[in-house]
């Protein structure tokens, strides 16, 4: 820990290194190695790679499954909604990787917008005929999994605020459409931990979806599965709700949620169902209209 003494400055070389780290992660298009950091700042691999593992340490950078660095939780705070959203993608990915390789269903990240949840993240599933989302579509809170968890494990009073004016419509018949059901929904969804869009949003189609947390406890985004109801299957639903909300906690941890660390991931086995092929050259999209 540096020690500043009345009327000294502090050790500019110390943090003039800091700053050129963080400037050449700030300036670059992708995550940086190690190698690249020291070519661009001028410091020799040993010095940057000690400054980079405290900085990670402590949140203000990132660095991926790859080994690269990118600008960590704590700094995007001080920057723009667009950064922390960037930051939490880079985060999440290599998370929704494993889920999408156990799974193989589509994977989707989103974060609550309003009355609304925002996609900022898709991978999709590898089959001929599954469910497919859009990166920055939108769709309703009350009938998504996703929109559900998000806003079942926010404090009270930001809840209310997302609540607040919800416009019901009845999308099939299992869509929630009244704000008592609603909100007994939210109350079982603290309680296990995840969330499931049950042919609420589109008939055929089941999710299923856990909460992100950051490094305040707060819940920020959450993290899904969705699939036909063919293979999505109410038999799956227990082994895939712990999965996600294992991988879902990695997330967190990446965030800096330290109550996350102690959860575990549990692998299960997720066999293909009869019939269902990956190896059709024609794909078959499930990808209704958006109703709003």
């Amino acid at each position: 820990m540096v020690r500043l003494h009345p009327g000294k400055s502090a050790p500019v070389g110390v943090v003039g290194k800091i700053i050129k780290i963080f400037e050449a992660l700030r300036v670059s298009p992708s995550d940086l190695q190690l190698r690249d950091i020291a070519a661009q700042t001028g410091l020799n691999k040993s010095t940057a790679y000690r400054f980079l593992a405290h900085l990670e340490r402590e949140g203000y950078v990132f660095r991926n499954e790859n080994g690269a660095y990118t600008i960590g939780i704590k700094l995007i705070r001080l920057g723009s909604g667009q950064a922390y959203q960037s930051t939490l993608r880079n985060v999440s990915r290599p998370f929704m990787q494993k889920l999408a390789s156990l799974t193989s269903e589509t994977v989707n990240l989103a974060t609550l917008d309003g009355r609304e949840i925002l996609y900022l993240d898709v991978i999709e599933s590898p089959h001929t005929f599954r469910l497919v989302s859009q990166v920055g579509m939108r769709r309703p809170l009350y009938c998504t999994a996703l929109g559900k968890v998000i806003t079942a494990f926010l404090p009270d009073a930001d809840a209310e605020t997302a609540l607040q004016g919800t416009r019901f419509e009845r999308l099939t018949p299992n869509t929630i459409t009244d704000m008592v059901r609603l909100k007994k929904e939210l109350a079982k969804i603290r309680q296990q931990g995840f969330a499931i869009d049950d042919q609420e949003a589109y008939l055929g189609s089941r999710c299923i979806g856990a909460p992100i947390f950051d490094a305040s406890s707060k819940a920020v985004a959450g993290i899904s599965i969705s699939g036909p109801t063919t293979r999505v299957t109410p038999s799956q639903v227990g082994p895939f709700s712990e999965l996600i909300k294992g991988i879902a906690n990695e997330v967190s941890v990446g965030l800096g949620h330290e109550a996350s660390r102690s959860t575990h991931v549990r692998k299960v086995s997720t066999p293909m169902p009869a019939g269902a092929s990956t190896g059709a050259k024609k794909t078959e999209r499930v990808a209704p209209r958006v109703r709003r």
